[in-house]
C-alpha cells in the first residue's frame, strides 16, 4: 500500500494499471449474472458507475489473485444518471441485474423505501460495524434492512487556482484563502466579485465553474433540505433551499461562472484550458480534476476548507437477492468495503472512506496531494467530514430533485431567464417528476 504522502494517481494512470487485468476484469456490457460451476469456480458480476475506485486501483484484480476460483466482471457506466436509469429498468423487469449493484447516495432512500426486498440484508453481517453510523442509516429500510455497505463519503472543500488568485490580488495560502469565506457561502460569492473586478491575467477567466455546484454545497451541509423528517416535501418553503438558490443565482447573475455544469459537456475542457479559478470539490472529485486539468497544471491547484462542512456524494455496494452466487458476492462486498481497502482507494485516488476505522488511520489523517500543492487533504476533508450532520434527511427522489434544480439554475445562468421564472419552471418540473 502506498504511503500517505504518495501522490494520487490520475485517472489515466489508474486506467493504465487496470488495463493490465482487462482480460480478467472485463466490462461485461450485457445482462448476465454470476454463476458457480461444478469445478468450484465462481463468476461474480458487478454494476458500477463513475470512478468508484474498485477497478481503477487494482482491488478487483487483487481479490482474484487471492481467490483464484473467483472471476469478477465489472460493467462500469461513466455517468451515474444513465446507470441508475438502466438499474431501474432492470429492477422493474426482474432480469438483467448484476450480482452486485452500486448505489449512489441520492438514490439510496428510494431503493431502501420501495425495493428493499430485492436486496440482501447486510446489516447482520459480521465485521461490518466499522462504518460511520449515519452512513449505514442512509441505506436502511423502514423495517431495518440494510441494503448496502458503504464505499466512500463526499466531504467538501474548495479547489482553487493559486496562480489565478495571485493575478486577482487575492491571498494564495490555503489557510488565508479559507478565512476569506469562513462560515458563509455568501462570502465565497463576494470573494468572486473581488476576483472578477481585479483579475489581470490576460485571457478571460471565470471565478467558478457553475452555480449548480455552489447550490449543492449549500444544501448538503444541513439536516433537512428537500424532505422533512416525516418524509414530506419541504423544498418550497425551506429556508435552506431558498438561501442556496438565492446565493447561486447571485453568482450566476453577477457573471462569476463559466456556465459549465460539473461533469457535463465542456467541464473537462474547462479544466484543461484553465477557464475558471475555483470549483466546489468533494474529496472524490480530486482524481478527476488532476486527470482532466493535466500535468501542465500540477502545483497550480490547491485545496482550502469550505465555508461550512457538507457531504456531497458517496456510494454503496448492494447484493441482489436474485444472484445465484449470493454468498460469494456478500463476501466480496465485505472485503471491498473493509477499512484496509477503503484506505487503499483513498491513498490511490482520494475517495474518502466511510469507515470510522479507516478515517482514524495515519494513511488517511496524514495524507497530502502532490498535484494539489501538497495540500493536507486528509486533514482538510477529515475536518469537513466531522462537520457533516449525522441526522440528514434523505428522500426517495433526492437525486431527481437535485438534477432539476441544477437545470433550473442553468436557465438563469446560460439562458437569461429571470430567477422567478426559473423557480416556477423548476417547481413545475419537480411536481411532475415526483408527484
Amino acid at each position: 500500500m502506498p504511503t500517505a504522502r504518495t501522490r494520487f494517481r490520475t485517472g489515466v494512470a489508474a486506467a493504465t494499471a487496470a488495463a493490465l487485468s482487462l482480460a480478467l476484469v472485463a466490462g461485461c456490457g450485457g445482462d448476465s449474472t454470476g454463476a458457480a460451476s461444478k469445478d468450484g469456480k465462481v463468476t461474480i458480476t458487478m454494476g458500477l458507475f463513475g470512478v468508484m475506485g474498485l477497478k481503477e486501483t487494482g482491488l478487483l484484480e487483487k481479490y482474484m489473485e487471492e481467490n483464484p476460483n473467483v472471476t469478477i466482471k465489472a460493467d462500469i457506466a461513466a455517468d451515474e444518471q444513465t446507470y441508475y436509469g438502466a438499474l431501474q429498468t432492470r429492477l422493474a423487469a426482474g432480469s438483467g441485474l448484476k450480482d452486485i449493484q452500486g448505489i449512489e447516495v441520492n438514490r439510496a432512500r428510494e431503493l431502501a423505501d420501495t425495493l428493499a426486498p430485492r436486496f440482501v440484508d447486510l446489516g447482520e453481517e459480521e465485521g461490518t460495524d466499522h462504518f460511520l453510523p449515519w452512513k449505514a442509516g442512509q441505506v436502511t429500510s423502514k423495517d431495518g434492512k440494510v441494503i448496502g455497505l458503504g464505499t466512500d463519503i463526499g466531504p467538501m472543500a474548495v479547489c482553487y487556482r493559486k496562480d489565478m488568485f495571485e493575478k486577482a490580488g487575492l491571498p494564495t495560502d490555503r489557510e488565508k484563502v479559507a478565512e476569506l469565506w469562513k462560515g458563509d457561502w455568501k462570502k465565497y460569492v463576494e470573494v468572486g466579485k473581488d476576483f472578477k473586478k481585479n483579475y489581470e491575467g490576460g485571457k478571460k477567466v471565470a471565478y467558478m465553474d457553475s452555480s449548480t455546484g455552489l447550490f449543492n454545497a449549500q444544501i448538503y451541509g444541513n439536516s433537512e433540505y428537500f424532505y422533512g423528517k416525516d418524509g414530506e416535501l419541504v423544498y418550497r418553503d425551506s429556508p435552506v433551499v431558498k438561501e442556496a438558490w438565492d446565493t447561486a443565482v447571485d453568482a450566476a447573475q453577477s457573471g462569476l461562472t463559466a456556465e459549465l455544469r460539473q461533469f457535463q459537456d465542456g467541464w473537462d475542457p474547462g479544466l484543461s484550458n484553465s477557464t475558471f479559478a475555483t470549483t466546489v470539490c468533494p474529496a472524490w472529485m480530486l482524481a478527476h480534476i488532476s486527470e482532466k486539468a493535466g500535468e501542465a497544471n500540477k502545483g497550480k491547484w490547491d485545496v482550502a476548507e469550505a465555508p461550512k462542512g457538507a457531504n456531497w456524494g458517496g456510494s454503496f455496494l448492494g447484493v441482489m437477492e436474485t444472484s445465484p452466487v449470493k454468498e460469494e458476492a456478500v463476501k466480496l462486498v465485505k472485503w471491498l468495503t473493509a477499512p484496509e481497502q477503503q484506505e487503499h482507494v483513498f491513498a490511490e485516488i482520494g475517495n474518502f472512506p466511510s469507515s470510522r476505522t479507516a478515517l482514524e488511520s495515519d494513511t488517511v489523517k496524514n495524507a497530502k496531494s502532490a498535484y494539489f500543492s501538497d495540500a493536507p487533504i486528509g486533514e482538510i476533508f477529515g475536518k469537513a467530514a466531522a462537520e457533516i450532520p449525522g441526522d440528514q434527511v434523505l428522500g426517495p427522489k433526492d437525486g431527481t430533485i437535485k438534477d432539476t434544480f441544477s437545470q433550473g439554475l442553468q436557465l438563469v445562468e446560460s439562458q437569461g431567464k429571470s430567477p422567478a421564472e426559473a423557480w416556477r419552471t423548476t417547481d413545475e418540473r419537480i411536481r411532475k417528476a415526483v408527484g
